[in-house]
């Protein structure tokens, strides 16, 4: 099952609205199949491993990290896959929440005569497709907030300056969460002020970019942006709010750029929560926020951080320098955003802290 979970890893960032799956099938303790789910979504990691394991899946035991579908979509559910190659036992980490399936991948396997076992390593088969999950239970995807800052929360000098706080190491797994992401998430002011490219830059991973999603009511957005300039290669969405100017987003969807409408909230910007739900209407189950301080603000008052991805380098800013949030209303300790934390290790120089909420 480690195996199968670490197939499906691949899948993350590339197989949206899907969840990332993987499936190794062992006859006579030899793998004789493996797969994980495709670009797009599909082909399915357990067609792809019998594909691989032809006649040989015959009797075999196959390791899938997530409930076999049972219902027909654009391809055959891989339940009756599994039947007709003549699987003999299936090992489930964990069921599948999406109501077309949800205990009847099980149900039909066992029907058929297949040993089926169920909950191996279920809360790492759950960590990696908690979007997938939270799409499905939630109507909107997961979220993690990514800081790059000093020791004492400071994204730049008080007059702006930035590049680079962290080292080449800490941003080199920056473009990693990036290729493991659906989406990447920044505001109109982030994109003004940096005028930022958003894509996966690690060497023979440029294909892995997710969807560069920005926050603009009023469409501020420049059609000289890289963003809007480079729409035409990699997809490019503006959330904004229904009453935009619509000579201006003709002239963006015609640069390629896909525009969304999200209804208004407080002070008439974009109701953050309603901009999820849009995001997940439209597919994505992973959504990176790198935005800038305000950004991060607003998300964690509306209680939308369900991760954070901190990367801390050694080096104090001090009061002046700029914080990674502004105020968004804490006036008790209780009334704080509380988070676990999961994993701390080394990036180079700098340290990769991963946070929870709880």
């Amino acid at each position: 099952m480690l195996a199968a979970l670490g197939l499906a890893r691949r899948g993350l960032g590339i197989v949206w609205p899907n969840p990332a799956v993987g499936c190794v099938i062992v006859r006579d303790g030899l793998v004789v199949g493996r797969g994980w789910t495709q670009p797009g979504g599909r082909p399915h990691a357990e067609s792809e491993a019998l594909a691989m394991a032809g006649t040989a899946a015959k009797g075999a035991t196959a390791y899938v990290t997530l409930e076999p579908c049972a219902h027909q979509g654009k391809t055959p559910p891989c339940a009756d896959a599994l039947i007709a190659a003549g699987i003999a036992r299936v090992v489930v980490a964990v069921t599948d929440p999406d109501p077309r399936v949800s205990g009847r991948g099980l149900d039909r396997l066992r029907a058929a005569g297949v040993t089926v076992d169920l909950g191996v390593l279920a809360d790492e088969a759950g960590a990696l497709n908690a979007g997938f999950f939270m799409t499905v239970k939630s109507g909107r995807p997961l979220v993690t907030l990514k800081l790059a800052t000093s020791l004492d929360g400071r994204i730049a000098t008080h007059s702006g300056e930035s590049r680079w706080i962290t080292g080449e190491t800490a941003r080199a797994v920056a473009h990693i969460l990036r290729a493991e992401s659906d989406a990447i998430l920044v505001g109109s002011g982030t994109a003004l002020i940096d005028d930022p490219d958003l894509t996966c830059r690690l060497p023979g991973m440029s294909d892995r970019s997710p969807v560069r999603v920005v926050v603009d009511g009023r469409l501020r957005l420049p059609l000289t942006s890289r963003v809007v300039e480079t729409a035409g290669s990699v997809a490019t969405w503006v959330i904004t709010l229904p009453d935009h100017d619509e000579a201006r987003a003709r002239a963006y969807t015609d640069a390629g750029v896909k525009i969304l409408k999200a209804s208004p909230g407080r002070d008439h910007l974009i109701d953050l929560e309603k901009a999820m739900e849009t995001l997940a209407a439209n597919g994505m189950t992973r959504v990176l926020v790198e935005g800038g301080a305000h950004l991060s603000a607003a998300l964690l008052r509306a209680g939308l951080v369900d991760r954070l991805a901190w990367l801390r380098a050694p080096r104090l800013l001090g009061g002046d320098g700029l914080p990674a949030a502004v105020a968004f209303g804490v006036d008790h300790l209780s009334q704080t955003p509380h988070f676990a934390l999961l994993e701390s290790r080394r990036a180079g120089n700098d340290t990769l802290e991963l946070y929870e909420r709880l």
